[in-house]
């Protein structure tokens, strides 16, 4: 594996599809050079934070002064160098020299993708930045945006400040509202005073997003302001303390801490106590980005399966040799794909959604839509990336349990994909509240059947009776769940989610169906053969017939 980006023709297909000519044209070359770049230098560095280079806090000077520095090695810090210059974050905001204007999401998106076949672990820092660079840039002001937003947004033309969002707290966890730290007016600026439980990439950062309540505002979340709170001034001040970092069983690239202000200096960021909501936003960006991050730990893991299957030779033939074998991969590369293109149809949503421009014109429809993909989507992938990194080491026998290889740190990295932005517990809940206040599952049922009218193909129409009739069961079943107590219906959040997730992959994979391209029909019939009918019997299976046209040999 030289390039993680020509071995995926179906990113490429993707990119053609969703940027303009000029852009794509563009985006081609840069992407290439960074597929090369992820499959080799970012690679081998991430190896070595992961067994040896991990993020080390200095707590005090050799005089004995507390200094709260964070010790990055120095692959690391070059990696961060290539991958910021790659305008992974600035140019979602600002223009690219080359074309004169600014990118956007889908391509960033492209960009992380790669990168978290390597490096999951340093792609959270690259998602707190793309928050931070959001929050300023539509809810700061044009004093804070002038000074703070051209270092998020750095490509190598100034210092880079990476960000961080500072939500949780120890007492609250995901129960946000139960936040306690404080904010005081001094002047132009506040103090903040207290403690965040889980920071990540504090010491790295040089913005902090962080949430605290000011004197006399409300309890709970409708209670909470932003406030940008510049990292290094005040950690030289003695106002900010990391405690402790971490110690994590995956993703071992990002410094995660624990974080104590006294008295640091913080600017507020928007209105006063509307920080939440702002929050909230950025969340939904983080979810498409922990969605990514895990499309790119399966996309990898089957990369690793399949290059194993195809050199490994027992009992006298190669691995792919057997049905087994071929079912597993057939399977995993079908999942991946439908998987990649649903979520990047939500991405092309957040950039009508999310961007600055265009959030005037989004409808209501377009907003309900996109914050229940990206929790049914979150939820799934998340699960999907520890389910492949399992198979991966399950494909390589015990060498996949041998840290030699990169299957356990895929597994472990995989891992906190399902904790971080939200469990699936708390995602549930998300749909829960979307589809009790904004009807969300009536207007999934509209979008999902009118998509489904438009399949012409005769031989896919058993499968869009499939689809129909699972849309038709969900809708009972919501309906049913409606007319249970609030407490009871929670139970069944998960359930209804990952339905959703299903019928929407479905759909998906349906329309890929739909084109001309034949290996697009082997994949879409795969997956759907594997999702809805995969204990029925067959005499010639069909993760069998479609191997080779989905795997190779």
């Amino acid at each position: 594996m030289s390039n993680f980006y020509n071995e995926d023709p179906n990113l490429k297909r993707l990119l053609k599809e969703m940027l303009p000519a000029d852009f794509y044209k563009w985006a081609d070359n840069e992407l290439e050079a960074f597929g090369t770049l992820t499959a080799g230098p970012i690679d081998e560095r991430a190896v070595h934070t992961d067994r040896e280079g991990q993020p080390q806090l200095i707590r005090y000077d050799k005089m004995g002064n507390e200094v709260s520095q964070v010790l990055l090695n120095e692959g690391y810090k070059k990696t961060v160098e290539e991958t910021y210059n790659a305008g992974i974050v600035g140019y979602i905001h600002k223009e690219i020299p080359a074309l004169g204007y600014k990118g956007n999401y889908v391509y960033s998106f492209a960009q992380g993708y790669l990168l978290s076949h390597a490096e999951p672990g340093f792609y959270c820092p690259v998602t707190l930045s793309m928050a931070t660079a959001y929050l300023i840039d539509h809810y700061a002001s044009d004093d804070l945006k002038q000074e703070f937003l051209p270092h998020v947004l750095a490509t190598g033309d100034v210092e880079l400040y990476e960000g961080a969002t500072l939500l949780t707290e120890r007492q609250g966890g995901s129960d946000v509202g139960a936040n306690e730290v404080e904010a005081v007016k001094e002047g132009e600026y506040y103090r903040i005073t207290g403690e965040k439980y889980f920071a990540s990439n504090a010491g790295a950062c040089g913005v902090a997003m962080v949430l605290a309540r000011l004197e006399g505002a409300p309890e709970g979340t409708r209670g909470l302001s932003l406030f940008l709170v510049p990292w290094e001034e005040n950690r030289a001040a003695g106002q900010l303390r990391i405690r402790r970092l971490k110690d994590k069983l995956g993703v071992r690239a990002v410094p995660s801490a624990e974080v104590e202000f006294e008295g640091a200096k913080g600017y507020l960021v928007g209105e006063a106590n509307n920080g939440f909501s702002y929050m909230i936003e950025a969340l939904n960006l983080s979810r498409v980005s922990n969605a990514v991050a895990s499309l790119g730990i399966m996309r990898r893991a089957y990369l690793e399966a399949k290059s194993y299957a195809t050199d490994r030779v027992t009992f006298g033939n190669k691995l792919t040799m057997y049905p087994m074998v071929q079912a597993t991969l057939s399977e995993m590369a079908a999942k991946q794909e439908v998987e990649m293109n649903a979520m990047f149809e939500v991405i092309g949503l957040m950039d009508l959604v999310m961007g600055l421009k265009t959030k005037v014109e989004r409808s209501e429809k377009d907003q309900i839509l996109f914050r229940l993909y990206v929790a049914i989507m979150k939820k799934e992938t998340a699960e999907q990336a520890i389910h492949f990194s399992h198979e991966a080491i399950e494909m390589h026998g015990g060498n996949g349990y041998i840290e030699d290889f990169v299957t356990p740190r895929l597994l472990r990295d995989a891992q906190v994909l399902t904790v971080w932005e939200g469990t699936a517990n708390i995602l549930g809940l998300e749909v829960l509240r979307l589809v009790g206040k904004y009807q969300a599952a009536e207007l999934f049922e509209a979008e999902m059947k009118v998509r489904l009218a438009k399949i012409a193909d005769e031989a896919l129409k058993s499968w869009v009776k499939v689809v129909e009739l699972e849309i038709l069961k969900l809708m009972e079943t919501i309906g049913s769940v409606k007319e249970l107590s609030r407490n009871l219906q929670t139970y069944y959040s998960k359930e209804i989610a990952k339905r959703m997730a299903d019928i929407f992959e479905s759909v998906v994979a349906l329309e890929m169906s739909n084109t001309e391209g034949s290996r697009d029909k082997a994949v879409a019939a795969v997956y759907l053969q594997s999702l809805w009918k995969k204990d029925e019997f067959q005499k010639e299976p069909v993760t069998l017939e479609k191997f080779s046209e989905i795997v190779g040999e």
